[in-house]
């Protein structure tokens, strides 16, 4: 079958190695074909396997294309100027809406739904919405929304400034609406839309059910809208503008969780967020993300490897995996153990992610207080008890390195979606000790310690029960090791999403493309080797004896 994938443009889902998943998806499942469709930019140079092609996407609104002031010009007619109109009114409506509590969301849901349906149709029969969504007319119409009885306490404080910004913003993330991948050679020849995201990333797939009635399959393996909700550059915007992006991001990730076939959570807390926002429960199915397990077999395997008093935290260096509090319960921790020794080895960041050098300078600093006499330095390393490593550097060079070294391995983190560093060192069976936020707790399934968040005390004693019990460390990373192998490898994601495929296809109702042979033409023999049918019989021969 030909799948549409519908990716975010140069991180196309989860950061971390979950991120690669959609590369190992097409490759695993080689006897479909996909098409890539970039919805937020181009995507990186990357090496495509032969079933797969990426479709470029050009004209007016494309995410690579012509900046806006050179986009969607063009005047509509009167009629064309009411559809936008009742369209961007009843979209309006849905977003400042205030819900009254005992009504649910139904009509505010609604309405949203109806006036995106709207803008998308005129898109598809006019074009020209870039420059009608930045419009004049549209910033009326959002001020009058704002304005009206039963708004958003928040949305009606909105000024000027704020529904400009808004109405620039609303035009980019709809700006999917404008490209040309609505007709029969492109989206329209796809079995399937498989969107590596809810919200804006899912627009096409949308359209694509709306115009062509293509199932639309929604994969997360992180919560876009949490991430939205805690993205710290929208804390210099006001009040009612993040309030009225708030509602923006919300509603679309609502009506893409209705709107789909099936969700495929990666793991419980994502689920939880999609039903939420009204996802039908039986259409939720979690699927787990696949990870390589074979580079981590040998350190896996080998019951020996570990240095009895390491304990090893690998990850990115930022504020939400509290290393303050990770620092403070090794203070406690070597107090009551002497000798033991803590490797924080840190991952760089990835293209476009932030930087936080400022927040390492910090914990080194943090480290060299605690530790004053043992003088540990953002690059200490040998005698000193902490040391601040860069995964592929002289002491970190590969992740089977560091967790080689690990007796036990700790997630201090406040905050979590699927955490990959944890099913790596279940896979090389080590013990671990984890806060309990996002995902972990579904991860470790009692395979492992779990501690509160933010509580130096609590993660200091569940560390040092381990590394008094040696015994009870290798069966906790025997155990976890078994439960990564059984859930969270390649092979089980695989055969899962080859299954999906195969059942949302069965559901499907069955299409007549323009070009393609007409339906029932030829017997399902005629596509099998061999012949089927009896030879001719030579003119004069006669007929053959019966």
């Amino acid at each position: 079958m030909r799948i549409g994938l519908l990716t975010e443009g140069g991180a196309p889902c989860a950061t971390g190695d979950t991120g690669a998943w959609w590369q190992r998806l097409v490759r695993g499942l080689a006897p479909h074909d996909f098409d890539l469709y970039a919805v937020g930019g181009p995507l990186p140079a990357l090496p495509l396997p032969p079933n797969t092609r990426l479709v470029p996407a050009v004209g007016e609104g494309a995410p690579a294309a012509a900046p806006p002031e050179r986009a969607g010009r063009r005047a509509y007619g009167r009629r064309d100027r009411r559809r936008f109109a009742e369209g961007f009114r009843s979209l309006a409506a849905g977003l400042t809406a205030e819900t009254t509590p005992g009504t649910g969301e139904d009509e505010p849901a609604r309405a949203f739904a109806d006036g995106l349906g709207a803008l998308a149709d005129l898109a598809r029969d006019s074009g020209g919405l870039p420059g009608a969504l930045r419009s004049d007319e549209a910033v009326r119409l959002l001020e009058a929304a704002c304005r009206a009885p039963g708004a958003r306490r928040a949305a009606a404080a909105a000024g000027l400034r704020d529904h400009l910004a808004f109405a620039d913003h609303l035009e980019r993330v709809l700006r999917p609406l404008s490209l040309d991948w609505y007709d029969e050679t492109a989206l329209g020849a796809a079995d399937l839309c498989h969107a590596t995201a809810g919200g804006p990333v899912a627009l096409p797939g949308l359209l694509a059910k709306r115009f062509f009635g293509t199932p639309l399959l929604v994969t997360e393996y992180g919560v876009g809208l949490r991430s939205h909700y805690l993205d710290a550059g929208t804390a210099d915007r006001s009040t009612p503008l993040r309030t009225l992006l708030a509602a923006l991001h919300g509603r679309l990730a609502g009506e893409t969780y209705r709107e789909a076939a099936l969700l495929t959570p990666g793991n419980a807390h994502a689920r939880r967020w999609q039903e939420r926002l009204g996802a039908a429960r039986d259409r939720v199915r979690t699927v787990h993300p696949g990870m390589p397990a074979e580079r981590f077999a040998e350190v896996g395997e080998d019951e020996e490897s570990g240095e009895p008093g390491t304990l090893v935290w690998i990850g990115r260096v930022e504020p939400a995996k509290d290393l303050v509090s990770l620092l403070h319960a090794f203070a406690e921790l070597r107090a009551r153990r002497p000798g033991t020794r803590l490797r924080i080895v840190s991952v760089p960041a990835e293209q476009g992610e932030a930087d936080h050098c400022g927040y390492l300078a910090q914990c080194a600093a943090l480290a060299a207080q605690l530790f004053p006499d043992e003088a540990a330095g953002a690059h200490a390393v040998g005698e000193n008890p902490v040391s601040f490593e860069e995964l592929g550097g002289p002491e970190a060079p590969t992740l089977e390195d560091v967790y080689a070294s690990a007796a036990v391995v700790i997630l201090s983190s406040t905050v979590e979606g699927f955490p990959a560093s944890l099913v790596e060192a279940m896979f090389c069976a080590r013990a671990t000790v984890s806060t309990d936020v996002g995902a972990v707790v579904e991860i470790i399934g009692g395979t492992g310690l779990v501690v509160p968040p933010r509580n130096p005390r609590a993660l200091a004693d569940a560390c040092l029960a381990l590394l008094r019990d040696p015994g009870r460390r290798h069966r906790l990373g025997a155990a976890a090791r078994a439960r990564a192998l059984e859930l969270f490898t390649v092979d089980q994601n695989l055969a899962a999403f080859r299954g999906i495929y195969l059942e949302l296809l069965s559901h499907a109702p069955a299409r007549h493309r323009a070009g393609s042979d007409v339906p029932f033409a030829h017997p399902a023999e005629a596509h099998l080797p061999g012949s089927w049918a009896p030879k001719a019989v030579p003119a004069g021969t006669g007929a053959p004896d019966a």
